[in-house]
Parts: C-alpha cells; structure tokens; sequence
C-alpha cells in the first residue's frame, strides 16, 4: 500500500518597508478624482497643520501652508486636479497616510500672460507675473517674487541665475518667480511662477500620469518686445517606495532667448524607487530607511526672517494684499524714501540680507541691502537689520532674501 502525504506550506508575507508621517491622520478623507477637478484653497480652514481636518483641508500660516490629510490618494487617467490660490497664494501639502497614485494629471502651474492690468497668477507657493503697459503712467513691471525677472532679463530665475533662491531640500516649500514685462508698450505681462507641493506618504508614490509645476509662458520669441516666462516651481516628494513611467516636471514658462525662465526643483526621497519615468529638471535624491520620520517642516533651529515694519508701519505676519482688490498690508505717507526694520532668527551676523521692491506697474525691480542695526538676543541669536528704501506712487511688493555665508 503507497503512503500519500499531503504537504502544507505557510506563506510569510515579508514586512513592508515604511516611513513615518508626522501629522498623517486621514481626517480629509480619501481624494478620489474621477473627472476634471479644481480644488479651491480659499476653502480651507484656519488652524494647526496637524489638527482635524476635513476635504478643504487647513491653512495654517504659520507655516504658510495649505495642508490636507489624506487617507489614500488616487488621480484616475484621462483627469486632470488643478487648484485655485489661497488668498495667501500658499504651497499644497498632502500627508497621506496610505498610497498615492497619478494615472491622471496634477497641475499646479503658472498662468501665462495677461493683458494689463492683470497679473498672471502663479501655482499655490509661487508668485505673480509682471503687468504689461496699460496706459502712460501705469506701464510695465518686473515679475514678482525674490526671483522675479527683471525688465532686461524678463524670464523669472528660482532654481539658477543671478536672482536663485530657496535650496534644494525645498524646506521651506516655496514656488517659482514671474516673468517681466518688456519695458515698452506691450500689453501683455510675465508668466506666473510655477506652484509648490509636498506630497508624502507612508506607502507608495505611483507616477504613471504627470505631476506638474511649471512656469507659465510669456509673449513667445517670435513678437518684438517678448515677456519673460515665470520660473518652475518646487515639488518634493516623500515615500517609502516611489514608481511609475509617468512624468514629473518643474520647468520654466516660455519666452524666447534671455526672456525664458529658468527651471524649477525637485526633491525625491525614498526607501526604494522602481520608477521608469522621467523627472526634469533632475531631482536632488535622498535614500531614505525603513522607519525614518519624514521632516515636514523647517526644524526650530532653521533660520527666519520676518518684516517687521516698513516707515513705522507694523507688517502683519500673514501678508495677503492683493495690490488693489484688498487694500494694502502697509499704507506709507507720500515721501521719497521709508526705513525697513527686519529681524532674523538663527542668522549669523556675516550673512547678506536684500531686500527687494517690485512696482505694481510702471518700474522695474529694486534691490536694496539692509545693514545690522542691533542684536536683540544671542540665545536664540536674533537680529534687527534696516534698510531704506525708496517708496513708489502705488502698490509695490516688498519681500527680504537672506544669503547666508
């Protein structure tokens, strides 16, 4: 008599590598898009980044952040998610706690260029494109933001060029600069500044569609007096295992020759990447291991810097002017000239603080350097800094740049 035996085997599935995300709670749901969507970031809450959420998500302007809290995160092909500003114009950050996949499209592109007297809107985080000539008086500006393009260059810099900014961590989250008009009487402005978004989750991050956040054109090359394209904007992404054969793109907005915008950055970190897509510009790549802790945002010991009056005037902490629609953050008495006090934060006493005045209309871009003017504390080290600078009829945005040594 033959024995017959019966063999049973158990089937070990081996352990998922995963990172942690601070603040991943799933309190907004699962994003599940369908159809062409526009999400409206004026929707969304005031509050604490990690706090509770719902499907508008939170803005929390400390961190100057639009923040939703994903459980899942699925973009169907043949759709596109598009965004419309916060009226801070901040950066889009999804914490998700499980997988993310893009068969469709995510844009968070730049506008390109309007006739004046619009502004060309940037992506969530990035900054407005310059207003084209519109009348004797009120003609062309430079384009917005500490890259904006300059009426002789015109394409908006982030990324590379004389007027770069950020680093390549994209911690802060930041966005692309606006092109320049052509400093003549051209109607048409600059391209908005590409967006800036960060998306991190524990699972995996699937590119089969494109993730975009580029700069939007300007007057192309072939017209006399081109406007420059905004620059590319920022896009980091965080998980533990990243794939797809789609694309990944930050790129700067046409304009022809000098007056084409630079490209923008991204950021890549990962337990493993299986992807066969394409990313441009390259991105700055980061191995991660299982159990890391992704950093989210700048750590207490990251440098600051705030505005914290201009000709006596206290600037708010959440600036929101939207050059007319709004009202003005500082109003300033008719003069030629104004004093600035600016404080940084963890910011040694050799570095070069700019600070950088941008004419609603009818002026290029002015840089002024701010000088040390008293050390309020050494532990934390923080510092006032002054500078003076020269005051324009109208609406002019004032931003600071700190380079340190």
């Amino acid at each position: 008599m033959k024995a017959t035996f019966l063999l049973a085997a158990l089937l070990v599935a081996p352990a998922v590598a995963a990172i942690n995300i601070p603040g991943a709670n799933a309190t907004s749901g699962v994003l599940d898009i369908t159809a062409d969507t526009t999400i409206d970031l004026s929707l969304a809450a005031d509050g604490a980044w990690d706090g509770a959420n719902t499907a508008h998500g939170i803005y929390d302007a400390d961190e100057w952040a639009v923040v939703f809290n994903y459980s899942s995160v699925h973009i169907a092909s043949g759709t596109t998610l598009t965004f419309t500003n916060h009226p801070s114009r901040a950066p889009v950050v999804w914490l998700v706690s499980g997988d993310v996949t893009i068969d469709g499209v995510v844009s968070l592109d730049g506008q390109e260029s309007l006739n004046a007297p619009l502004l060309a809107e940037p992506g969530p985080g990035g900054f407005r494109g310059a207003t084209g000539y519109y009348s004797a008086g009120v003609g062309d500006s430079a384009g917005f933001g500490m890259g904006g393009g300059l009426r002789q260059a015109k394409g908006g810099d982030f990324g590379i060029g004389d007027r770069s900014y950020g680093n390549p961590s994209l911690v802060p989250l930041i966005g692309g600069s606006g092109g320049s008009a052509a400093a003549g009487t051209r109607v048409q402005g600059g391209g908005g500044g590409g967006g800036a978004i960060l998306i991190a989750c524990t699972g995996t991050l699937t590119v089969n569609g494109t993730l975009r956040a580029n700069g939007g054109d300007g007057i192309p090359y072939y017209f006399s007096d081109r406007t420059g394209g905004g620059s590319g904007g920022g896009i980091r992404l965080v998980c533990s295992d990243f794939g797809g054969t789609g694309t990944v793109n930050a790129l700067g907005g046409l304009g022809g020759q000098s007056e084409a915008a630079t490209y923008g950055r991204i950021r890549l970190e990962r337990i493993t990447d299986t992807s066969a897509g394409v990313l441009s510009p390259d991105p700055s790549v980061v191995p991660l291991s299982e159990s890391d802790t992704a950093l989210v945002w700048p750590p207490p010991t990251a440098p600051e810097v705030r505005i914290v009056s201009i000709g006596g005037e206290a600037a708010p902490a959440d600036p929101r002017a939207s050059f007319g629609a709004a009202g003005a953050d500082v109003s300033l008495a008719e003069t030629s000239s104004t004093p600035i006090v600016i404080e940084t934060t963890h910011v040694e006493q050799a570095s070069t603080v700019e600070v950088r005045v941008t004419p609603r209309a009818d002026g290029d871009a002015i840089i002024v350097p701010a000088a040390v003017d008293s050390v309020i504390s050494t532990d934390p080290l923080v510092v006032q800094w002054t500078a003076t600078l020269p005051v324009n009829t109208g609406y002019s945005a004032v931003q600071v740049k700190v380079i340190r040594p």
